[in-house]
């Protein structure tokens, strides 16, 4: 099986990047639906472009390569 990574970029997020990289920080080398899991329940603003981000690249995936 190949491997393949996906990437997804989000740019002009009003916030700070220290803020966002905490979220990130917390749900990076996650699987994708539990990096949602946690996303949606934190309490954190960044939480939600992160959240909106991550499910970005589900789609992609899904898209690109089934």
């Amino acid at each position: 099986m190949e491997d393949f990574e996906v990437r997804a970029e989000s740019r002009h997020v009003w916030q700070s990047p220290r803020k966002v990289r905490l979220v990130v920080d917390r749900v990076r080398g996650m699987d994708a639906l539990e990096a949602l899991g946690v996303l949606r329940l934190m309490p954190q603003r960044a939480a939600t472009p992160v959240h909106k981000l991550i499910k970005s690249a589900v789609a992609n995936a899904e898209n690109n390569f089934g």
